[in-house]
């Protein structure tokens, strides 16, 4: 006769009270950011870096699907955001949204085209579809080719909130992080998500369930690159400026090892993988060159000694999900 173990019911409620508590810990480190005199440049272009990771795992750790070419939804976002701001006078708000929505319809566009492919060459067609819009945004003028777009004016909120004030721009990064942050925590934890992991474990199964799993990719592909536009729109208020470097294949790879070293398929890895390499990024500037050589030793030594990641492994080893 089967047996009702400890864990069979309380599983998922113990799983969420444990986002639940981590999300409350992480905000509440957030809130107090400004009074501990930390850099706040620094932590605001993490928070967009988290995002992007974020939307990014959306993707590959509850999808299956490893895109090579998230950069393209960053830095369309981030040119759209730019454009609107400093050529036709839009206010913020409507900036983000235009950004965004570029980044959305640039979802479904390529989107269309890689989800017919699975595995490594749905990868390759991201990637090349990413580099093709780099040699884009190189020859078309309103992004300024190499110089990109600079000195891009912050404006204000709404009418309210003067984003050229550090702290107060801050606090509308932290809100736009936390927003993006809820709206993939929801998305793992509905029904859409649960389908996207049995996808991720055994696609054969799912379609054998009746699940038309090319539509839940395509929508889960199209959520990712939205949201990773919304981060892309967010940086450029932090960072004034939009520049090829957003578009590269090497920012796609940046953004694949934050996810690794935090821990694929978790839903706080993200976060942690991205403070922790623009941590190095800005704390050991003085290397030069030499910072990639150090991030490059690190992701061997995630891979060879705790291949979950950082968070994965701690999660691991205290029996939690996070």
């Amino acid at each position: 006769m089967t047996t009702i173990t400890e864990n069979a019911i309380p599983q998922p409620r113990r799983r969420i009270n444990d986002a639940m508590i981590a999300f409350v810990i992480m905000t509440g480190l957030l809130l107090v950011v400004p009074l501990t005199g930390v850099y706040p440049f620094f932590v605001m272009q993490a928070l967009c870096f988290a995002l992007l990771a974020c939307a990014f795992n959306l993707l590959i750790g509850y999808g299956g699907l490893l895109s090579f070419g998230h950069a393209m939804f960053l830095g369309t976002a981030g040119y759209f955001t730019a454009h609107a701001l400093k050529v036709w006078g839009l206010s913020p708000e409507l900036g983000i949204l235009v950004g965004t929505l570029g980044a959305a319809a640039l979802g479904v566009i390529t989107g269309l085209i890689a989800i017919r492919r699975q595995g490594i060459y749905f990868a390759m067609i991201t990637l090349a579809l990413s580099q093709l819009l780099y040699f884009v945004y190189l020859q078309t003028p309103f992004t300024h080719g190499e110089d990109g777009i600079q000195g891009i004016p912050q404006g204000f909120l709404f009418g309210l909130f003067d984003l050229s004030k550090p702290i107060t721009l801050y606090y509308v990064i932290l809100a736009g992080f936390l927003l993006g942050f809820l709206l993939i925590y929801r998305t793992i934890n509905s029904p859409f998500g649960e389908v996207l992991k049995a996808i991720r474990e055994n696609e054969p199964r799912a379609i054998s369930l009746g699940y038309k799993t090319d539509q839940y990719k395509l929508l889960a592909f199209i959520l990712s690159g939205t949201l990773a536009g919304f981060a892309g729109s967010l940086k450029v208020f932090v960072a004034q400026n939009a520049s090829l470097t957003d578009v590269h294949w090497t920012m796609s790879g940046e953004i694949v090892l934050i996810t690794l070293v935090g821990g694929l398929g978790t839903l706080y890895g993200p976060v942690v993988g991205a403070f922790v390499i623009i941590a190095m990024q800005q704390y050991l500037a003085g290397f030069g060159q030499w910072v990639t050589v150090i991030q490059g030793v690190i992701f061997v030594v995630c891979v060879l000694t705790f291949r979950r990641g950082v968070v994965g492994e701690i999660a691991h080893f205290f029996k939690r999900s996070l």
